[in-house]
């Protein structure tokens, strides 16, 4: 059951949603000069964001996080760094309200099936 969808529409009341634009790493490439270049993939759609939660906060604790961090829920699955698929890096790009700007995910928070939750990093405003 997709609980998030359920209330997706009433903690929009409360909290709006904002538009958001997700690069998704899909890995990178090898260039002629062996550097590396990261590939993602566009993905567009509304994005709930909220303060990081004391529980939150715990989970995150020894991550060394600066400057500003928040949680943001939206459907889809996102991800932080994974080592193994030498993927990672997925940011999420906010234009309207308070949280402008470019946001590092650095943990998924929970991951359900269709919506996720995820603490994120501000990059730059």
């Amino acid at each position: 059951m997709n609980l998030h969808g359920i209330v997706h529409s009433a903690i929009g009341a409360v909290n709006p949603h904002v538009a958001a634009t997700m690069k998704v790493s899909t890995g990178s490439i090898t260039n002629p000069d062996g550097s590396r270049t990261p590939t993602y993939t566009i993905v567009t759609g509304d994005a709930q964001v909220q303060p990081l939660t004391f529980k939150d906060l715990t989970q995150v604790d020894g991550l060394n996080l600066n400057g500003g961090a928040r949680a943001i829920y939206f459907f889809g699955v996102f991800n932080g760094v994974v080592r193994p698929a030498q993927k990672g890096g997925d940011t999420i790009a906010l234009t309207d309200g308070p949280n402008v700007g470019t946001w590092l995910i650095v943990q998924v928070l929970e991951q359900w099936s269709g919506w996720c939750k995820v603490a994120v990093v501000l990059q730059n405003s």
